[in-house]
């Protein structure tokens, strides 16, 4: 398997694939002469293909459902001059028994490109250079009883960083910056830095981040700001003495880094720390979603279309140089 994994891209008619793809949807239909069959939308990190499975659905249909990563045997056919994959074989893909037949995660969806261990070391690092002991416990102990989520997490659905350990590459971003820049202004660096690190923690429940981001029933209906919150205040709770001053500024920051009340923003940032994390936060997310929309532009020429977050023309790098 892991010599001849076969990107949906590379499907010709005729050819016999194997290889790791997302379920996008799968339904169960019949025949016009009443037989069952699947009828299946795929995709990887290269494009997507409808698929169908004719034979063998009663023992082959519990196997996965929409939304699991598949490893698939089949067959490319043409359909109405498009192409088609016919599924001799097919089961539910982990990577703890496809990972030693080349399955990763990256295969099916999009992912960070830089290494979510080496992130992780280097969050690891940040936060113990944090030196008032109760924001370095509060943050540490919050990241270490999450860390399997966090490893993976996107930052957001649709918008900025919405790929899988884009959560990760986000907060390490932040957290450079405000390295970086703290010491220009007369603010709290630690303040700042816990900030950066627990101000998006609630998006952990607010977003279901399996392979398909989605946003879960607790995510719609109260929100990742709210949700932190929540989380800080309990955590809070199990540290002895920590101090209520700190605590307050630490729940204000977390409800007011969006910055604005049409941004769904509870509270606006009312002292040096919370504003310093509203900006950080909001130039991280920007400069990500530039990057997106210069990468993801298939127009030829100098500038992008406008179909994109800024709803303007993007002048591309100028490869030459």
């Amino acid at each position: 398997m892991k010599k001849s994994i076969t990107p949906i891209e590379k499907f010709k008619e005729g050819d016999s694939i194997q290889g790791f793809y997302l379920c996008v949807q799968k339904h169960l239909r019949h025949t016009r002469s009443g037989d069952l069959y699947l009828d299946l939308e795929l995709r990887d990190v290269t494009g997507h293909i409808s698929a169908k499975i004719w034979d063998g659905v009663p023992e082959l249909s519990p196997k996965f459902e929409a939304g699991d990563a598949v490893v698939i045997s089949g067959d490319v056919e043409s359909f109405m001059d498009r192409p088609q994959l016919v599924i001799r074989k097919i089961n539910k893909a982990t990577v703890q028994h496809y990972s030693r037949y080349g399955f990763d995660p990256a295969l099916v969806v999009p992912t960070s490109k830089k290494n979510p261990a080496k992130m992780w070391m280097d969050i690891e690092s940040i936060i113990n250079s944090i030196s008032n002991k109760y924001l370095q416990t509060l943050v540490s102990k919050i990241y270490r009883s999450n860390k399997k989520k966090l490893m993976i997490h996107p930052a957001s659905v649709k918008m900025h960083h919405n790929f899988r350990s884009g959560f990760l590459e986000h907060i390490l971003s932040m957290a450079n910056i405000a390295n970086k820049i703290s010491s220009f202004y007369d603010v709290d660096r630690d303040l700042v830095l816990a900030g950066v690190f627990l101000h998006d923690i609630g998006k952990l429940k607010e977003i279901n981040s399996e392979y398909e981001a989605e946003y879960t029933e607790e995510g719609n209906l109260i929100g990742h700001i709210v949700i932190g919150r929540d989380l800080i205040k309990t955590a809070i709770g199990k540290i002895k003495d920590f101090p209520e001053d700190l605590s307050r500024k630490i729940e204000h920051i977390i409800l007011s880094h969006q910055g604005k009340y049409e941004w769904h923003s509870p509270k606006l940032p009312s002292f040096p720390e919370a504003l310093l994390v509203h900006l950080i936060d909001n130039l991280d997310a920007k400069m990500n979603l530039m990057d997106i929309a210069l990468s993801d532009d298939p127009e030829p020429g100098r500038f992008t279309n406008r179909h994109n977050y800024f709803r303007i023309p993007l002048l591309k790098k100028d490869e030459s140089k």
